[in-house]
C-alpha cells in the first residue's frame, strides 16, 4: 500500500479542487477516479482506518483514493488481474508476476524503461520513480491510449480536479520517437522521472532485467582503523545532556564495552544498503497489512496473548487514522545466502542514539574516513517525522517523554527529546512515575502540575499490560481513582492521552504476527517460514523457538536440523506460548555474531547500525559497533 503523497497545487487548481471521494472522471470502460484530497476528508464518513480501505468484489484494492488503488481496480475490472501488495508505487516496476483471479494462476510481468523500443500498450502500468513531485512514493497510472506523439492515461492522486471536457482519461503525456525506434515519454515535473511501463507479457525482448548482485556484496566485513592515541582522549561532548548520560552509562567515552574493539568497525557495500533500504520500506508495508488483517479477523487475536480488556482499545488505536508511528526498528540477518528479517520492534525500540550520533562521532574522533556513516541522517529523519505528526491542536505543543529510572533509558530519552525540540515542540522529560499525579477531573498531571496530552515513551506497552493482567476487574481501565499512585497503565491507556508509539504497535511487535505474515506472503524472499506449531518442514531446516510476548532475546532457543540445541537463553518469558521460525543464523565475523538493525522514521528507512554478541542471540547487553557503507568496488577490495 503506497502512502499518500502531497500534491503542490496552483491557485487555480485549489479553486477547482474536489473534496475527498468526489468523482474526478470515468474511463471509457467505466472505471471511476476519485479525488484524494486528504485535507477535505469528512471524518463523519471516514472515522477510522477501516473506512479508508477499498474493496471490490470483496478483494482488497488499496487505500482510498491513492494511485495504486486505482491501478489495481482498473486491472481487476478490465482484465481480472491483481498484483501483489507493495509499500510504494515505484516498487511495481520490479514486480515480475501478476495473478489471474479467475483462473488462479500467476502471469508474467515485464518492465520496459522509458526510451524502450517496445512501446507502452493499453492497460500498461506507467510508473514514476520516487522523488520530486512523488517524494518517497513514486506514482502509477494506467495507459488508456497510445499514439506516436503522446499517450493518454487514467489515474488517481495526481491532482484533485475534474478531468477536462468530460474526457475518459486524466491527461496526455508527450511522446517522442528516437532514431532507433526508442519511445520516450516526457515527465512534466521537476525532480521527478518516469521509470517506464510494466506490461503483462512473457516476452522479455527489450525489457529491464533485474540485476543479480554478487553474493559477496551481501557479506558483512570487519575492518580496523590504525591505532592511535585517540583512545586516551574524550570525544563525546558532556555539555550535551544526551551525550553526558551516554558517557555515564558507558563509564567513559566508548562505543563498545570491549576495549580491544575500540578501533574496529563493520563495513557493508552500497548494494547491501540499497537492499536494506528497500527491504525496510517494503516490510513496513507488509507488517502494516498483516496488522490490519489481524484486526479484521478477531479470531486471530487470541494468539497474541493480550488481555481481553485491552482489545477494544487496540482496535480503536488502529482505527484512528491520525494515530501515527514515529519510529521503529527491524532486526535482520544478512549473509551471502540472502537478507532475512527476524522481527519488527515498533513498540519501544532502542539503539537510536548509538546509530544516529555515537557511531558518527566515534568515526570522526579516531579518523575513519573510509566509507559513509550509516546513521548520518537518522536524527534529521526523526525531526521530520515529528514535524509531520498531528500534535497541532495541543495548546502549548508540549510532548512528554516518559522513561523508567534506568541509565540506558536516560540517554535514549534525551536523544529523542532533542529531536522533538528540533521539530518545534516543547518537550518535558518525566523520569519514573513518582512525580505524576491525578487531578480531581481525572487528568494526569506532570511534575509541574500541567496536564499530559501527548507522550513518547521508552517503556514497552507490555509493562502497562502486566498491570492490567493483575487487575481483577476489567473496568479498572476506565477508573480514575485519585487516591492511588499513578501507574503506567493510568497514563498509557488513558483515552485523553495520545501515545507514540501507539497502542496498535502491540500487534506488529508481537511474535505472533510472524506466522500471520508467512500465511499472507508465503515464500516472500525477506521472510522466514514461521508457524504457531512445530512442523516437520521446520524440523528439517532447523528452527528457532520464540516466546510470543518477549523482550531482549529472552527465552529464545536455536535448534539445528539434527535436533542439536545451538543456543538457549533464559529469561522471564518461559511460560508464554511459542512460535517457531526457520533457522537462519546470524553471520559470525571474527568472534562475533552480527545483526543489522535498520531504523524507520514515519515508516521509511532512516539509517542502520550493527549489534554484536559472542552468543548467537542478540540481547539487552549486546554491544553496538560502528557500521559504514563503502561503494561496491571498494567493499570487494576490503
Amino acid at each position: 500500500m503506497s502512502q499518500p503523497h502531497s500534491k503542490s497545487m496552483s491557485l487555480d487548481e485549489k479553486a477547482h479542487s474536489l473534496a475527498f471521494g468526489k468523482v474526478q472522471g470515468t474511463t471509457a470502460n467505466g472505471v471511476v477516479s476519485y479525488s484524494s484530497d486528504y485535507d477535505t476528508v469528512d471524518e463523519a464518513k471516514y472515522p477510522n482506518r477501516k473506512a479508508f480501505r477499498s474493496y471490490y468484489d470483496g478483494i482488497y484494492m488499496g487505500y482510498k483514493w491513492q494511485c495504486v488503488e486505482f491501478a489495481r481496480r482498473w486491472l481487476y475490472i478490465n482484465l481480472g488481474h491483481i498484483f501483489n501488495d507493495v509499500s510504494m508505487a515505484y516498487e511495481i516496476f520490479k514486480l515480475r508476476s501478476i495473478r489471474d483471479v479467475v483462473n488462479n494462476i500467476e502471469l508474467p510481468l515485464n518492465a520496459f524503461a522509458n526510451g524502450s523500443v517496445r512501446r507502452p500498450e493499453v492497460g500498461s502500468m506507467l510508473i514514476w520513480d520516487e522523488g520530486g513531485e512523488f517524494e518517497h512514493t513514486g506514482h502509477i497510472a494506467i495507459v488508456t491510449e497510445v499514439f506516436d506523439d503522446k499517450i493518454r492515461v487514467a489515474e488517481q492522486n495526481m491532482n484533485f480536479t475534474t478531468w477536462p471536457n468530460a474526457q475518459p482519461y486524466s491527461r496526455e503525456i508527450e511522446a517522442k520517437i528516437g532514431a532507433k525506434g526508442d519511445y520516450w515519454l516526457k515527465c512534466a515535473f521537476t525532480g521527478s522521472s518516469i521509470l517506464g511501463w510494466v506490461i503483462q507479457t512473457a516476452d522479455t525482448l527489450h525489457s529491464v532485467q533485474l540485476p543479480e548482485p554478487s553474493p559477496a556484496l551481501f557479506q558483512i566485513k570487519l575492518a580496523q582503523h590504525s591505532h592511535s592515541d585517540a583512545i586516551e582522549h574524550p570525544w563525546l561532548n558532556i555539555a550535551n545532556e544526551d551525550e553526558a548520560a551516554y558517557v555515564d552509562m558507558m563509564k567513559g567515552h566508548w562505543l563498545t564495552s570491549v576495549e580491544e574493539d575500540y578501533f574496529k568497525y563493520f563495513a557493508v557495500s552500497q548494494s547491501a544498503v540499497d537492499a536494506l533500504e528497500s527491504a525496510t520500506d517494503e516490510l513496513h508495508g507488509l507488517f502494516m497489512h498483516a496488522t490490519d488483517y489481524v484486526l479484521q479477523h478477531p479470531e486471530l487475536l487470541h494468539s497474541f496473548e493480550l488481555p481481553s480488556a485491552i482489545l477494544p482499545k487496540v482496535t480503536r488505536s488502529w482505527d484512528n487514522r491520525n494515530n501515527q508511528l514515529i519510529t521503529s526498528r527491524f532486526d535482520f540477518a544478512m549473509t551471502a545466502q540472502g537478507l532475512k528479517v527476524y522481527e519488527y520492534n515498533c513498540d519501544s525500540a532502542s539503539c537510536y542514539m548509538e546509530a544516529g550520533k555515537v557511531q558518527g562521532k566515534w568515526a570522526r574522533h579516531v579518523g575513519v574516513k573510509n566509507g559513509l556513516d550509516n546513521g548520518a541522517d537518522l536524527f534529521k529523519e526523526l525531526v521530520a517525522a515529528w514535524q509531520e505528526c498531528d500534535v497541532v491542536d495541543a495548546p502549548d505543543r508540549t510532548i512528554h517523554v516518559l522513561q523508567d529510572v534506568d541509565p540506558e533509558e536516560d540517554y535514549h530519552a534525551l536523544f529523542m527529546k532533542k529531536a522533538i525540540e528540533a521539530a518545534g515542540f516543547n518537550c518535558v522529560r518525566v523520569i519514573g512515575l513518582s512525580t505524576l499525579t491525578i487531578s480531581e477531573q481525572g487528568k494526569i498531571l506532570d511534575q509541574h502540575g500541567n496536564p499530559i496530552r501527548w507522550v513518547w515513551k521508552t517503556w514497552a506497552w507490555e509493562t502497562a499490560l502486566n498491570q492490567l493482567r493483575q487487575e481483577e476487574e476489567q473496568d479498572a481501565l476506565e477508573s480514575h481513582d485519585t487516591a492511588h499512585a499513578v501507574q503506567l497503565s493510568d497514563v498509557l491507556l488513558n483515552d485523553d492521552i495520545m501515545v507514540y508509539e501507539p497502542l496498535w504497535t502491540l500487534i506488529p511487535s508481537n511474535k505472533a504476527i510472524l506466522p500471520v505474515l508467512w500465511s499472507l506472503f508465503p515464500n516472500h524472499p525477506l521472510l522466514l517460514n514461521t508457524s504457531f506449531a512445530l512442523s516437520e518442514e521446520l524440523k528439517a531446516t532447523g528452527y528457532v523457538s520464540k516466546p510470543i510476548v518477549g523482550r531482549c532475546g529472552e527465552n529464545i532457543q536455536l535448534i539445528d536440523a539434527d535436533n542439536t540445541v545451538l543456543e538457549d537463553k533464559g529469561g522471564a518469558f518461559g511460560e508464554r506460548e511459542q512460535i517457531y521460525q526457520q533457522l537462519f543464523a546470524l553471520p559470525k565475523i571474527d568472534n562475533y555474531y552480527v545483526q543489522i538493525c535498520t531504523f524507520t522514521a514515519a515508516g521509511h528507512y532512516a539509517g542502520s547500525n550493527v549489534r554484536v554478541d559472542k552468543s548467537m542471540i542478540i540481547g539487552k547487553d549486546s554491544d553496538c559497533m560502528a557500521l559504514r557503507t563503502l561503494d561496491d568496488e571498494a567493499f570487494l577490495m576490503l
